[in-house]
């Protein structure tokens, strides 16, 4: 799934949605430690209180918000599991009657539970409704598309939360006239930040794939392993900081500890190239880089004495699976940071080419290239010719 996916779908998430239609709920509330079910309830959606849906409704939201590959992961389901969730999943979508969808989900949640206990009780959401995208706008001249052309598709979301106690509070009473204190004592389920989450099946150019699944990991490069492997039974994943961290050091096999700021530059600038240009075609995968398209970048970028085996060998010395591809839009880094006793400096790293480290009158110093005045404190600050 793309951004684009991800969003028209989490847009529908509304009260009234042309789109979308919600049938049931169904959530399942288990103490902590032991994991045991204390109760479950599945009810048609539009049966809760508008109050109830539009919470509800931002916390499905939730589970679809986040970068790619840093909070939310497409995952691919493995082969030859026995009961599989994938199947538990596809069964419990197409399940005729309530009683099957619930039996179902409460499979899911006895794997969520099976290995992993929580020091605060939890509530596990299931719902399952219906998708629906326009497949291509409204003609204004044939009026044919809009509405009257729109693929279908039933989905299955579900939310893992915790729940928190409520906290004492003094309160003021308007009829009574009085101060008093809250004695609430209801545990309070934390709806704003899921633990983690998923959307079966994943969408793909406009069609369901049911050997995906959307996973949220709850916090960002922090996916769980055990919700992952265990729990989904998907493929293992590698977090875009992990897919930075194994192109950095690539890099350093190849080129060395010390390089030019301007070649640095360069590099991101190639890469960047590739990702815009994948931007503007939608149906085009997203790009992703080999030692070939390694090489290629880093010998338009000015690193000199770069060829062939040196950078298979960095790639195979860094690299586990050797046909793996780096994603190119985990490579490049929102902001660099430059940290000195002196000052901290943050820079977009098209302006890397714009630093400079050098040495004058023996001192190291770090050269900053700028086009405008300089103004500190209110104060313009005077140029020094060197």
């Amino acid at each position: 799934m793309n951004k684009k996916d991800i969003a028209n779908i989490r847009n529908q998430f509304k009260l009234n949605s042309r789109y979308m239609k919600i049938r049931e709920i169904f959530n399942v509330y288990v103490k902590k430690e032991s994991g045991e079910i204390y109760h479950q309830i599945s009810q048609p959606f539009e049966m809760l209180e508008q109050e109830a849906q539009e919470l509800f409704l931002t916390n499905f939201k939730k589970v679809l918000t986040g970068n790619l590959d840093a909070k939310l992961f497409e995952l691919k389901f493995r082969r030859d599991v026995d009961e599989s969730t994938q199947m538990i999943l596809f069964n419990g979508l197409h399940a005729p009657s309530t009683e099957e969808w619930k039996e179902n989900m409460l499979r899911i949640v006895e794997k969520m539970f099976a290995q992993t206990k929580y020091e605060f009780d939890t509530v596990v959401t299931f719902i399952r409704g219906e998708y629906q995208k326009a497949t291509r706008k409204r003609d204004l001249e044939s009026e044919e598309g809009g509405d009257d052309e729109v693929y279908s598709s039933q989905f299955v979301l579900c939310s893992l939360n915790k729940t928190d106690q409520p906290k004492k509070a003094l309160l003021f009473d308007y009829i009574e006239k009085e101060f008093k204190s809250n004695n609430a004592v209801d545990p309070i389920i934390n709806l704003a930040a899921p633990l983690n989450g998923f959307l079966f099946p994943a969408f793909n150019d406009n069609a369901a794939d049911v050997n995906h699944i959307l996973y949220n990991g709850g916090k960002v490069n922090q996916p769980s392993e055990t919700f992952i492997v265990d729990v989904l039974q998907c493929e293992e994943i590698i977090t875009a900081i992990e897919e930075k961290d194994t192109f950095d050091q690539i890099l350093k096999i190849v080129v060395g500890d010390e390089v030019d700021s301007k070649v640095i530059s360069n590099v991101y600038e190639e890469i960047d190239k590739m990702v815009q240009e994948n931007q503007e075609n939608e149906e085009s995968e997203p790009p992703t880089l080999d030692s070939k398209d390694i090489e290629r970048i880093l010998e338009v970028s000015g690193v000199e004495n770069v060829n062939t085996d040196k950078v298979e060998h960095a790639f195979k010395s860094v690299v586990y699976d050797e046909k793996h591809e780096i994603k190119a839009s985990s490579v490049i880094p929102k902001s660099i940071k430059i940290e000195t006793k002196i000052a901290n400096v943050t820079i977009n790293p098209k302006d890397l080419k714009n630093i400079k480290y050098i040495t004058f009158n023996g001192k190291r110093c770090l050269l900053l290239e700028v086009d405008e005045e300089v103004v500190v404190e209110g104060f313009r600050l005077e140029t020094e010719s060197l």
